[in-house]
């Protein structure tokens, strides 16, 4: 299933805050809003499966 993956490593895996100041370095995502701090693609890999989660359960329920 294909998800949008624009700003997953931009977006805060805990609260949503998005915001390219949460983005630290290549690995690094700290988010700004709660403070929530991971690898980088850890937090937009958990991102991106909630939202193929969330559209697998949209397709079904249609």
């Amino acid at each position: 299933m294909a998800v949008e993956p624009r700003n997953t490593s931009r977006t805060c895996a805990e609260c949503g805050h998005v915001a390219k100041e949460n983005r630290l370095t290549q690995a690094a995502f700290a988010c700004t809003a709660c403070g929530h701090a991971a690898h980088a693609d850890v937090n937009a890999a958990v991102n991106i499966l909630r939202a193929g989660l969330a559209l697998r359960e949209a397709a079904e329920a249609a």
